[in-house]
């Protein structure tokens, strides 16, 4: 059947990339593949990358087609179950506010948190999804 395998890109709105890219880089601990601090700065996770974009500068028309977001989004990093521990001690560590911390029925875990732009963060384990949702394409 023809139907994408996975998610290539997905991306935020932030009103300056220099802090996001601060507190991405730092509290996240991701690299930047490219960075134009007029515009964007985007990172690999895998298979994915997370752009980070500048609305008023992707609202205009260059090589792309325009577009942006208003308001805050929501985003889910994936991280181990054994290490859920270790990064909030680490958010904590960065003076990073955890705004909800659950335990989910299946045994998953999430932790919220919110970016300098108000973006809705979450790092999450796979399970928090049931197994007939998660792929391994």
């Amino acid at each position: 059947m023809l139907q994408p395998h996975g998610i290539l890109e997905a991306s935020l709105y932030v009103s300056d990339i220099a802090r996001a890219d601060e507190f991405y880089s730092r509290v996240l601990r991701l690299a930047s593949i490219r960075k134009k601090i007029e515009r964007e700065v985007a990172y690999r996770l895998g298979e994915t990358v997370l752009i980070l974009f500048r609305p008023d500068a992707t609202r205009q028309q260059t090589n792309f087609p325009p577009h942006s977001a208003e308001g805050t989004g929501h985003l889910a990093f994936r991280v181990c179950h054994q290490d859920i521990e270790a990064w909030r001690a680490h958010l904590q560590s960065c003076s990073v506010e955890i705004e909800k911390d659950i335990t989910w029925p299946r045994g998953g875990r999430s932790i919220y948190f919110r970016d300098p732009d108000g973006n809705c963060v979450e790092l999450a384990t796979a399970n928090v999804w049931p197994d007939s949702l998660r792929s391994t394409k």
